[in-house]
């Protein structure tokens, strides 16, 4: 199958099924929570037409390049090995625990430790990337929420019976489809980068990456499946972050959120091609969002957003650090030799 290598092949069927479980649903958490009463083969069906969109667009209009460009400077590692394949195991570990890590850095840390000199910078400039989109995110939310934390959020509060109107659902399918293309824009990468692909240098000096057909095939498969068995969950236990958060479950709230993520995630993408963590923007948004709707808008004791707001950065930090030790250690422990930490 287009050269997969077995550890690669088992990479990517863990890297697939985890990024799904934490990442997308804190994508798609305000769609699944505020259409509940909706059965779950429709939420998907209409979730995974967007995702075959985002892949045959890659892929024809984008010169075969399904990861848009994000894997451009982490070129595939001839022989995969075992250890490449643990933090999407771990991954899968924290996700049965609710901890939204960050999956790019999880994933993707231990090949741009382990593929050379110029892979192993691409690593601060995810860090950087990433920081910033937190920062931006969480500004970003707290601006736009004190500006209609009084108005906006007030009358989706007072008034639950209006998220049933069909022009509130329209929007918020719509405002869905612009996030989840943009989200499946910036985190493809963390779960194709298991697939073997090439790596071109133009003539204008800059790199591009292409994917065999039968792999795209093959991924796409895969992540439809994967997909059906997470709608079928309603989201898992990732989906409590989002339901703990004021205002989510009403398709008024949730679209608001849509659009602003959406966008932020544009911005970001259009900087540059490194790999961030869109888990870091998400995390921000809803800070700042939380800070907004407690001190403004009086919709939330200030003590227990404070206190969600530093529950979900420290799972964020510890995701991080976990991706640092396992890719130091994973490749010094498969040379026979422990890394200076453990010593």
């Amino acid at each position: 199958m287009g050269g997969i290598e077995l550890f690669g092949f088992v990479g990517f069927i863990l890297a697939a099924y985890s990024i799904v479980a934490n990442d997308a649903i804190q994508t798609l958490g305000t769609f699944l929570s505020s259409n509940s009463h909706r059965p779950w083969i429709q939420l998907w069906a209409f979730a995974c037409t967007i995702i075959v969109t985002v892949l045959v667009y890659g892929f024809f209009w984008n010169n075969g390049d399904i990861a848009y460009g994000r894997l451009n400077q982490i070129p595939y590692q001839d022989g995969i090995q075992w250890w490449h394949a643990v933090p999407p195991l771990f991954l899968l570990i924290l996700t049965r625990f609710g901890v939204p890590v960050s999956t790019t850095f999880l994933v993707l840390t231990i090949f741009t430790l382990t593929g050379g000199e110029q892979t192993e910078e691409v690593l601060g400039k995810m860090l950087v990337k990433s920081g910033s989109g937190y920062v931006v995110a969480a500004v970003s939310g707290l601006v736009v929420y004190m500006l209609v934390a009084r108005s906006f959020e007030r009358w989706i509060s007072e008034t639950p019976r209006a998220s049933h109107d069909l022009k509130w659902t329209v929007i918020q399918w719509a405002s869905t489809a612009f996030l989840w293309s943009q989200w499946l824009i910036q985190d493809l990468a963390n779960i194709f980068v298991f697939l073997p692909r090439e790596t071109v240098t133009n003539a204008d000096g800059t790199i591009s990456v292409t994917f065999p057909i039968e792999l795209v095939v093959f991924a796409t498969v895969v992540m439809l499946i994967l997909h059906a068995v997470i709608f079928a969950r309603r989201g898992g236990k990732i989906q409590e972050i989002v339901l703990s958060k004021t205002n989510t479950s009403d398709v008024r709230g949730a679209t608001l959120v849509n659009v602003i993520y959406g966008l932020i995630l544009i911005f970001f993408k259009e900087i540059n091609d490194i790999p961030m963590s869109t888990t870091w923007v998400f995390l921000g948004l809803l800070a700042g969002r939380e800070v907004a709707v407690s001190y403004v808008g009086g919709l939330r004791n200030r003590r227990e957003a404070f206190q969600d707001i530093i529950s979900d950065v420290g799972r964020a930090l510890i995701g991080l650090i976990v991706s640092i030790v396992l890719a130091v250690a994973l490749p010094a422990i498969a040379d026979g030799r422990l890394p200076s930490f453990l010593q």
